[in-house]
């Protein structure tokens, strides 16, 4: 015996105007239930025709947005404040690095300027020297004489 001679046997027991009531209920369910599935989906199964859930749904969208938009304005405020904070100390150290290296370029120009003279009075007093030691060896060489030596030992001194 199959599930198809028990369903047969079980129909069969009831008279037709009761099969007839049972089956126009079970035609109506089953238009019911495709007009409830093809607006609602599956949220039909969960909720029927009501759906309550799905407004409270959207109230919760609507809060959280404007929760999550209060949020950003306040981030944007934080964060466009540090953002000013950080260029004016950046601002300030830049002036204060420029100051500091101006100081510093200023004080090794006046260094250089006061060593190259000091360069050039110590060159000139070196070579000053070197021309009197060779005047003096062509003078012991007797390759010039003292007037000759007298001469260019007068004209070293005046440079």
């Amino acid at each position: 015996m199959t599930g198809w001679d028990i369903l047969d046997k079980f129909i069969g027991s009831f008279p037709p105007i009761v099969m007839a009531l049972i089956l126009l209920a079970v035609l109506t369910a089953v238009v019911i239930f495709i007009i409830g599935f093809s607006k609602h989906g599956v949220n039909f199964l969960k909720y029927g025709f009501q759906q309550k859930d799905i407004n409270d749904l959207g109230v919760k969208i609507d809060g959280l947005d404007t929760r999550l938009t209060d949020k950003i304005n306040d981030l944007d405020t934080r964060l466009t404040d540090k953002i000013i904070g950080l260029d004016t100390r950046l601002t300030d150290k830049i002036i204060g690095l420029d100051t500091r290296l101006t100081d510093k370029i200023i004080g090794l120009g006046n260094e250089f300027h006061t060593e190259l003279e000091a360069i050039k009075v110590n060159h000139f007093g070196h070579l000053k020297n070197f021309l009197s030691e060779l005047t003096s060896i062509l003078l012991d060489k007797n390759i010039i004489n003292n007037t000759e030596k007298t001469r260019l030992d007068n004209q070293l001194r005046d440079m």
